[in-house]
């Protein structure tokens, strides 16, 4: 029983790691555009998406151009140091940045031979990895078909294989189980 109990509750914190960002995620942008909604009506559904939408690129705008790169890093620190706070902002700044930040994270396409006639498409997070004490591994980063989930493997050099194909292509094949078509 202590072995059954043991494997559920790892399975429950894992469903609780994938639900809860999702969850909030969701909570937060419908919680944001019902109130825009509520605020301001235009008559017409969807005039607090569309609000929404302006308000974060005229947000964007005003970091870019007015807030200066000291604020911007004093905010982030202080946002990093909440507690709770800490661990949803950081994940979720981190995984956004990847994406569409500056420092695009997902922009090496690999194939990696997990075994023998094994391989499997994955994109190169960290090519430099001597800071934990590896000098020969990466690390590469999985996406989960259908999902918005991953895991990240440290891998030896040789196993890597860059793929010539767009990354934008690849994470489609990845995330898709390899039915889109590249």
């Amino acid at each position: 029983m202590n072995k059954f109990f043991r494997v559920f509750l790892n399975y429950f914190f894992k469903g609780v790691l994938v639900i809860v960002p999702l969850a909030f995620s969701i909570y937060i942008i419908y919680s944001v555009v019902s109130t825009v909604d509520g605020i301001i009506d235009l008559g017409f559904p969807g005039a607090g998406f569309i609000v929404t939408i302006l308000a974060l690129a005229f947000v964007g705008l005003l970091v870019t151009s007015f807030i200066t790169e000291p604020i911007y890093n004093y905010l982030d620190k202080l946002l990093n140091r909440m507690p709770i706070f800490k661990l949803m902002y950081s994940s979720v700044r981190d995984l956004l940045e990847a994406f569409v930040g500056e420092d695009k994270k997902f922009n090496e396409p690999v194939l990696v031979e997990l075994s023998e006639g094994v391989k499997q498409v994955g994109f190169l997070t960290q090519n430099n990895l001597t800071s934990i004490g590896l000098t020969e591994e990466v690390a590469v980063y999985f996406p989960f078909s259908y999902s918005i989930a991953g895991k990240v493997l440290v891998v030896h050099k040789s196993k890597v294989e860059p793929l010539k194909m767009k990354a934008s292509d690849a994470m489609k094949f990845a995330v898709s189980g390899g039915v889109t078509e590249i």
